[in-house]
């Protein structure tokens, strides 16, 4: 049986978000198992990404909250529990850096 991070990423990786990386919380934090981050090429690309993990959340029966602050941000956050997806594009990834800051927690 896939968990949920791994469903997760294939989604991603099937809608061609790009650059999909893991960070595996679950020794260090115990609200969070992982973060998945990816790289949209667009707003469009990410909202639609948000909606088809929706999708996969309410086919597995679990709850989830999502946030996307404006229409302008380049930063969709999809939180769904134990699972935290960042999909960033035009610039966003680098200047936050999560893979920098969480780096020894990243699984290769």
């Amino acid at each position: 049986i896939m968990e949920l991070k791994d469903k997760i990423v294939a989604l991603l990786d099937e809608k061609q978000i790009e650059d999909i990386t893991v960070i595996d919380f679950k020794d260090n934090r115990p609200y969070l198992d992982y973060f998945v981050i990816g790289t949209a090429r667009n707003g469009r690309m990410a909202k639609a990404t948000i909606s088809y993990l929706e999708d996969l959340c309410d086919e597995e029966g679990v709850s989830y909250r999502n946030s996307y602050n404006d229409a302008e941000s380049k930063w969709y956050l999809f939180d769904a529990g134990s699972v935290v997806v960042h999909l960033f594009f035009d610039g966003e990834r680098e200047k936050y850096n999560l893979e920098g800051l969480w780096k020894d927690l990243i699984k290769k």
